[in-house]
């Protein structure tokens, strides 16, 4: 168990690399007086690889139930890593955005179906944790990756993090290839018992899933189209609103958190600080979300995570003593990073297995457009010089909102309390 959590963890550590690489090599492609690039060309690079994400998202997640988990999950690292590694060898700044955007599709499928596969290794009451153990190593290869750009970047030029993002990637496949084994709960439902069984057995599972048994007639053979069964549709209408939300206050708060600061007359080295403390509270977050949530439920614990998360965005608005702010940010990080991870959980609770990955495969594409849509709010604000305080206000709202979306869900897998709806 220890090993498949792990491997599945370095593949997700990847899309932490993805999240802060372009910021900390812009500035140095900007400046290479070998490479004709715009601040333009740069926003077109960033979006290319967001819309490749959501594509990937979208198009794995489905690929991932019909053919296989440990499958898919190998060539989305695989591709990633290929076309990351081109990147840090072509001078065109064409086929630049072209080799981002085919990186980001490699790389969107990783994530559902690393998710979807660790709920299938921790199953039932552990979803929870489940996720957010696995999104710790979003955070970790951000962090990682940062520090990584102060080491490379000024001695050895930044194509050089672009070759540093990839050759993990080419390592982690033949491991992939040897350790993983693929889901005992997809080889179930491709008829595959002997295979399931032994899996099953060497990792102490069972093959048998009360949730799939119940709901296997109406999901099918799986696809688009389960998802708007009426056992699965309210579901479905509230994960993607909800996704866009979560991910719109992730990406929004991530790009612009330094600039508003700055607008609120803080230094910028207190603003970088405001960023470092909020990522720091999104690790911490996740580990205690994954706790909760094992206990009370992912829908109970994302309906609190989204609430908290809008206030203490709106406390951010209001002037305090810095070492108040500083905490009042860190506990914004707690609430924040961590409420799209339990969607992501609620997802693989309560969707059966041949539909499971589809499921987190559309939540996570959704969300990619809300990823988009976040630093493009932040940055109407900053640009109408309204960032502080409205800014926090209106992040406030959409975590709000988020919350009010998703109390339209309904639990279909029994637990802690929760009646398991049987129809919607």
């Amino acid at each position: 168990m220890g090993t498949v959590i792990t491997l599945l963890w370095l593949a997700i550590l990847l899309d932490g690399f993805d999240l802060v690489v372009l910021g900390a090599t812009i500035p140095s492609m900007l400046a290479d007086p070998g490479w004709d690039l715009s601040a333009g060309d740069a926003t077109t690079v960033s979006t290319a690889g967001l819309i490749g994400m959501t594509i990937g998202a979208l198009a794995i997640g489905f690929l991932t139930d019909k053919l296989g988990r440990r499958r898919v999950l190998m060539f989305s690292v695989l591709s990633f890593s290929i076309f990351t590694l081109l990147l840090a060898f072509t001078d065109s700044v064409a086929l630049f955005i072209l080799w981002r955007f085919l990186s980001g599709v490699g790389l969107g499928g990783a994530l559902p179906t690393g998710i979807a596969m660790a709920t299938e290794f921790r199953p039932g009451s552990k979803a929870g944790s489940a996720s957010t153990t696995l999104m710790t190593g979003y955070h970790v290869g951000a962090v990682a990756t940062a520090f990584l750009a102060l080491l490379l970047i000024e001695a050895f030029g930044w194509h050089s993090m672009f070759i540093a993002g990839a050759v993990p990637g080419l390592i982690l496949v033949p491991a992939l290839y040897f350790l993983l084994p693929e889901s005992p709960q997809f080889l179930r439902m491709k008829g595959r018992e002997e295979e399931a069984t032994a899996i099953a057995t060497a990792y102490g599972l069972s093959t048998e899933d009360d949730l799939d048994r119940r709901h296997e007639a109406e999901a099918g053979t799986g696809g688009l189209a389960a998802l708007f069964r009426p056992t699965f549709r309210r579901n479905t209408i509230a994960i993607w609103g909800t996704s866009f939300m979560g991910l719109l206050l992730v990406y929004g708060m991530n790009t612009w958190l330094p600039q508003i600061m700055v607008q609120a007359d803080y230094d910028l080295g207190n603003s970088l600080g405001f960023l470092m403390v909020l990522n720091i509270g999104a690790v911490i977050g996740l580990v205690i979300a994954g706790k909760v949530a094992d206990s009370q439920s992912p829908r109970r614990t994302a309906l609190l995570w989204f609430f908290l998360s809008a206030v203490f965005l709106a406390l951010l608005a209001v002037r305090m003593p810095m070492i108040a702010l500083y905490v009042a940010v860190l506990l914004t990080g707690v609430f924040v990073f961590s409420s799209q991870v339990l969607v992501y959980a609620f997802v693989g609770e309560n969707h059966p297995s041949s539909v499971r990955a589809t499921a987190m495969g559309f939540s996570a594409g959704i969300g990619r457009l809300g990823a988009i849509s976040g630093p493009l709010v932040g940055g109407l604000l900053v640009t109408a010089g309204i960032a502080y305080p409205w800014g926090f206000f209106a992040f406030a709202g959409i975590g709000l909102l988020g919350a009010l979306i998703f109390s339209t869900s309904v639990t279909l897998r029994g637990r802690g309390g929760e009646k398991a709806a049987t129809s919607s």
